[in-house]
Order: structure tokens, then sequence, then C-alpha cells
């Protein structure tokens, strides 16, 4: 498992907050391409399947944490309910 860039973590933040790749680019002022690019090279990086697998690695390895994950907003699909 190699460390995450700062982007990564970030990026795999917002995911693990239930944000899809479109959400995460428009708050990170990013294409949801680059995004998907960014995800990828987190999964190789941390050495994950998928989406997932690299949350719970990220925040397993202390790369992310859970306490932190609390702090940030919803998805919009969730904010209305």
């Amino acid at each position: 498992m190699k460390p995450l860039t700062r982007r990564q973590r970030q990026v795999l933040f917002l995911a693990a907050a239930g944000n899809t790749n479109a959400r995460i680019a428009a708050q990170l002022g990013n294409s949801a391409h680059s995004v998907a690019e960014i995800l990828t090279a987190a999964y190789r990086s941390l050495g994950a399947r998928d989406r997932t697998h690299a949350v719970v690695l990220a925040i397993w390895s202390g790369q992310i944490s859970p306490a932190d994950l609390a702090t940030i907003t919803q998805p919009a699909s969730q904010e209305a309910a």
C-alpha cells in the first residue's frame, strides 16, 4: 500500500460521504473525468478493488479519518430528506 496524494485523500473523503464523481468534481473545480482518474490512481495506490474497498483501506491505514466524515455535508439527494 502506497501513501495517497493530498488530492486522492480529498476525493476519497468526499466519496466516503456518498458523493458522486460529478458532485465531487463540482466541489473541487475538476471534471468528473479527472475525479474518475484520481480515484483509479487511489485504487492502485491502495490495492483496492473498487470505491468502497478504497474508502475502507484509506480509513484502515489512517489516510482518511472516519471522525472527519461526520463534519462534511451530505450529498444533495440526502439533504432534502
